[in-house]
């Protein structure tokens, strides 16, 4: 018999083409540990599934993958379908998955935690961002689907407990993978209008059906939102992102009602213990004021008025006394000053002291015309001047000075041309 050699190629697709006709390889359910894992940028997850003795290569493209609601990660032991088959390129065997989830917990729940943990660290559920909800609110939204029981149970409820509140509906779908885009859509849509608060939910469900308020871009919506939010959400023991990130959260639907308006009846009688403390306060603060009229009028100057005018009557006396006697001092002063200066000289003899006055001033003339000047020019002196002022020795004068000579009948100017000893 003759020897025939085929290429690796064509070994590698005969087994691919054996596995592919094996039933038993086309829908495995396995169970194994991550390990390797990689995220590829075009969306697809390779990473190797291993147990305690062995391994084999795995690959979840990109159009399965999107489908998960958790992070894979190593040492993650997960559950998988799909099917084994070969990669012609480089023989190596490898199986094919469809779907994922961790083994012994659902997928959805460990999305949950996850999303949890991941906006608590961000500071979505932190107290501090928590918005008061209005004691009396006047305008109430509602986003939730617009036939059910949720709807019809906030309304009912709102009407019954305080029928002056105004209920908006914007309706959203609230369940589905459209859920989500539609709940955040409505949450923007709302804050157009003058809310006084908001309230997001739904009846209840299993968790797939409520998974809609764990999605991150509702609970961002939520967080965003300048609305005072109350999350409505299932029953009493659902619990879902919106819950952690909404101002606050009712356990159903009616109790997001009965959380967001008052009870009429209790409003009443807050009321009515408005108008016993309004009258209370009335009647303490007349009763307050009537006494401290009656302490008023009990003053001496309500009793007795004329008794403020006497005071006044008899301080205007003094002050008119006071003013009289400062009257006659001053005229007496300057009676006695007058008096002083007619019997002075000045009045007594006043031709004599005139002559006296003209017999000094005469002297004081004659010593004027002895020290004037010009007399002196006159006996044939001169007075010599260099830059207007008189010179009195020869030291004041150097060769090449200019100088001024005053006469009595002018003035000459010259230069020093030499200097005697």
């Amino acid at each position: 018999m003759k020897e025939e050699y085929i290429s690796v190629s064509e070994l590698n697709r005969y087994i691919k083409y054996r596995l592919d006709n094996d039933e038993n390889l086309q829908g495995i359910f396995l169970r194994g540990e991550i390990s390797n894992f990689k995220a590829h940028t075009r969306g697809h997850f390779y990473f190797t599934l291993k147990d305690e003795t062995s391994r084999i290569s795995a690959i979840m493209f990109a159009s399965q993958a999107s489908k998960i609601k958790f992070s894979p990660m190593d040492g993650m032991k997960v559950l998988v379908t799909g099917k084994v088959n070969v990669y012609e390129a480089n023989g190596a065997y490898q199986i094919y998955v469809n779907t994922m989830q961790e083994d012994g917990v659902g997928n959805l729940y460990i999305a949950f935690e996850q999303l949890k943990k991941k906006l608590q660290e961000e500071g979505f559920f932190a107290e501090e961002h928590k918005k008061k909800i209005p004691r009396i609110p006047h305008r109430i939204g509602v986003v939730t689907a617009k036939t059910g029981a949720a709807i019809r149970d906030i309304v009912s409820t709102i009407q019954r407990r305080f029928p002056l509140a105004e209920v908006l509906l914007f309706p959203s779908l609230v369940q589905g993978e459209e859920a989500k885009e539609d709940i955040v859509r409505q949450i923007k849509r709302a804050e157009q209008y003058d809310l006084d608060v908001l309230i997001v939910g739904r009846g209840g469900g299993s968790i797939e059906d409520l998974w809609a308020f764990n999605e991150e871009i509702v609970a961002k919506a939520i967080y965003e939102c300048p609305i005072p939010i109350i999350s409505a959400v299932g029953h009493e023991i659902d619990y879902t992102i919106a819950d952690f990130v909404a101002d606050l959260r009712a356990p159903t639907p009616t109790g997001a009602a009965e959380l967001a308006v008052p009870n009429k009846e209790d409003v009443l009688n807050y009321l009515e213990q408005l108008v016993i403390r309004s009258k209370k306060a009335m009647v303490h603060r007349l009763s307050a004021q009537k006494e401290k009229v009656e302490q008023i009028l009990s003053r001496p100057i309500f009793q007795q008025p004329l008794r403020l005018y006497e005071a006044k009557e008899q301080q205007f006396d003094l002050l008119y006394e006071k003013l009289v006697q400062s009257m006659q001092k001053l005229v007496e002063r300057k009676r006695q000053k007058y008096l002083l200066l007619k019997q002075s000289a000045l009045f007594q003899k006043p031709l004599q002291i005139f002559e006296k006055k003209k017999q000094r001033y005469v002297v004081l003339l004659e010593k004027l015309e002895v020290l004037n000047p010009m007399h002196t020019l006159k006996r044939g002196y001169t007075i010599v001047k260099k830059e207007n002022r008189a010179i009195t020795t020869i030291k004041d004068l150097s060769i090449g000075d200019q100088i001024e000579l005053d006469f009595q009948d002018g003035s000459i100017l010259t230069k020093v041309l030499e200097k005697g000893k």
